[in-house]
């Protein structure tokens, strides 16, 4: 400041020396013109002369006098600095909007012109680090099988989540819950309704619990597959036993596939038994839109030791066909998945040609495990391996085979918390 101002003052001295005439000008002529000066001096602002005169003074000195642009309280500031225009946002409440007539100044288009320190969007957040994957989070799918009878006895809704939730914490990312079995649903069904005149099996469950199931699951990134127990298989149990017997929809002969229970099966040719299946499974995956995959299990089948050794393998397989078909059309979001023998087994002794059922994922039974090795050469092929909490000595090799994507853990025990528990230990 001190430099400007010497500089200005020597400016004014070196005039005055050098003298301008002003001794031949009359005294009342000089009178005139200071008058004029003064006058014109104060209507500096009017005359718009303040801008170029602004030019030639130093800015120090400008900063001192009032009347400078961008000073006078009835100029509008109609540039802010590039700073300030970064940090204007559109208002995000409604005590922020500005008044009528007012504009909010945008940023320029051209991001080069920022200041170098100045970004108009903050940077995204650093992605917090991966915690290291163990060969059994890296599996596909974990999955544990709940029966049925999982739901019944009325559990309330906390118990449902709290039960998602305990699987969770023991490694599971998939929930494998009975829906059928024995002929019935165990979710109210208007199919069942319509056709038997009762809307589910007898057991007792609220009608909410696979909503509050799937909703826990999903809210802990998991999956919830229905598992259809039995498949076409019903004991003299069943609540449409008398029905089936009446209509013609069993076929001859008692399956003794497995000795503790008489089984006996629908017959899938007849087109009343294949609409009421039809029927079933549309109605499922449309009552509960996000349930993620249906799974049907080795009772989809007839055991070759049936009487009359009947070749229903193509009836078979037409059915379950059809219908996959209907529960694409019903819901295309769900898969239809499927837990059997390996083909040559499921061929050869049950009619269930698999392989041509166009399921959308097979996973591999090995419940025996005598026949280990020869059934993991399979599972290798397909989705993966299921097995009982009884074969969990045999986890490792599975957790460190590349090509078994995903373990499907069976409770053959009918314990399947403390089979979870069993196999968290045994991956720990």
């Amino acid at each position: 400041m001190a430099k400007s101002t010497k500089s200005f003052k020597k400016s004014t001295s070196t005039s005055k020396n050098a003298g301008c005439g002003c001794g031949s000008i009359p005294i009342s002529l000089i009178f005139v013109l200071l008058g004029v000066g003064a006058y014109g001096f104060t209507r500096l602002g009017d005359l718009n002369l303040t801008h170029h005169l602004g030019q030639w003074i130093p800015e120090q000195v400008s900063e001192a006098i009032p009347w400078r642009p961008g000073h006078r309280a009835d100029t509008p500031v109609t540039s802010p600095p590039v700073e300030d225009i970064v940090k204007i946002t559109v208002p995000s409440t409604t005590s922020e909007v500005p008044s009528a007539g007012t504009s909010i100044p945008q940023a320029p288009q051209d991001s080069t012109t920022l200041p170098a320190t100045e970004t108009a969007t903050p940077p995204p957040p650093t992605a917090p680090e991966n915690t290291p994957q163990t060969p059994w989070t890296q599996k596909e799918i974990r999955g544990i099988y709940l029966s049925r009878y999982q739901a019944t006895n009325n559990a309330d809704e906390q118990t449902i989540r709290e039960r998602v939730r305990y699987y969770k914490a023991q490694g599971f990312n998939t929930i494998i819950h009975g829906v059928w079995g024995n002929g019935c649903t165990m979710y109210p069904s208007p199919v069942m309704q319509q056709t038997f005149g009762y809307r589910s099996c007898p057991n007792q469950f609220q009608d909410q619990w696979l909503n509050w199931l799937i909703d826990e699951a999903h809210q802990h990134g998991m999956q919830v597959h229905a598992y259809f127990e039995k498949g076409i298989k019903l004991d003299e149990n069943s609540p449409i036993f008398d029905e089936a017997i009446e209509n013609r929809w069993i076929i001859p002969g008692v399956d003794k596939t497995y000795p503790e229970v008489d089984h006996y099966l629908l017959d899938v040719e007849s087109p009343a038994v294949a609409s009421f299946f039809n029927n079933i499974l549309a109605e499922f995956v449309q009552q509960y839109p996000d349930i993620d995959a249906v799974q049907w299990d080795d009772y989809l089948g007839y055991h070759e030791d049936l009487p009359g050794k009947v070749d229903r393998t193509a009836q078979l397989t037409a059915f379950v066909q059809q219908l996959k078909a209907t529960m694409k059309t019903a819901n295309p979001n769900v898969s239809f998945d499927l837990c059997h023998h390996n083909p040559y087994w499921g061929k050869r002794y049950f009619a269930a040609d698999w392989e041509n059922w166009t399921v959308d994922r097979a996973f591999i039974q090995v419940y025996n495990d005598d026949n280990f090795q020869a059934e993991l050469a399979y599972a290798e092929q397909y989705s993966g391996v299921a097995i009982t909490e009884h074969q969990l000595h045999r986890l490792d090799e599975l957790l460190n085979n590349n090509n078994i994507d995903s373990i499907l853990i069976f409770p053959a025990s009918g314990q399947p918390q403390e089979a979870a528990a069993l196999v968290n230990a045994a991956v720990e």
